[in-house]
């Protein structure tokens, strides 16, 4: 495997991106790892490395360069402590457009690296950045085949960008992998996903984990569920693998 960390320049100034791919048989399909609240963490780069063993172009940005922050550290699970409120601050910083401005930078990006694939693109996004993984597949339709949300949050708002509204924008599949219990994404949120999903016709699928909560997915999380998380990594490999790899 070859990791690295490049800074890769956007419209805005440089994103910090760790990329991870296999040493041979390149060039590698792109998967965009759109990172959590928390931000930028060794847990996060474990994750992208086990996408790339997979044999992806895997590329983790930070996103929260216009803010000059790369890593916050450990959080207290106190919400009205400091450094909770300041990852919020963070999160609310950024925006649908923002990020799929940095989505076109990573792609131009990419498109000069040898070993990443000219073919169709994944995105996944954890928590804040379901919606944004989602986006992408609208908005570079001609090359995101396949987005994943894992416990996405804002997956059902008022805005044109919604990702429930998603399924008339885009061709590419989406799988929306929801925690069954989630304050940040309750159950009437999931449905009205699925509803619209299923009226618009959208290749989709909206799969609930039993038993699980908002972060089931992430290792060193308190509320990490070993056969939930094997179950995401099936899901993702096999949505990949589908589109990715067979129309590479």
């Amino acid at each position: 495997m070859i990791d690295q960390q490049i800074e890769i320049p956007t419209k805005d100034g440089k994103t910090t991106t760790f990329i991870s791919h296999p040493e041979r048989g390149g060039p590698f399909p792109i998967i965009i790892f759109y990172m959590d609240a928390p931000a930028i963490r060794e847990e996060l780069r474990d994750m992208a490395r086990r996408l790339a063993t997979s044999g992806y172009y895997v590329m983790l940005p930070n996103m929260y360069y216009r803010k000059g922050v790369m890593e916050l550290g450990p959080l207290p699970a106190d919400p009205e402590s400091p450094e909770r409120k300041r990852m919020f601050e963070l999160m609310h910083s950024l925006s649908i457009p923002l990020v799929m401005e940095d989505t076109k930078a990573l792609l131009d990006f990419a498109a000069t690296q040898a070993a990443a694939s000219k073919g169709p693109v994944g995105t996944v996004g954890y928590c804040m950045s379901g919606q944004y993984a989602v986006n992408a597949a609208t908005h570079f339709p001609d090359r995101v085949k396949a987005a994943a949300s894992i416990y996405g949050v804002a997956l059902a708002t008022d805005k044109p960008d919604s990702p429930h509204l998603a399924g008339t924008k885009t061709k590419a599949e989406l799988y929306f992998g929801c925690a069954e219990t989630d304050v940040y994404a309750p159950m009437e949120t999931i449905e009205k996903v699925k509803q619209s999903m299923k009226a618009d016709g959208a290749n989709a699928e909206v799969e609930i984990y039993p038993g699980t909560h908002h972060g089931f997915a992430f290792p060193k999380r308190p509320v990490y569920h070993r056969d939930a998380a094997e179950r995401h990594w099936e899901r993702l490999l096999a949505l990949y693998r589908r589109n990715l790899v067979s129309a590479a």
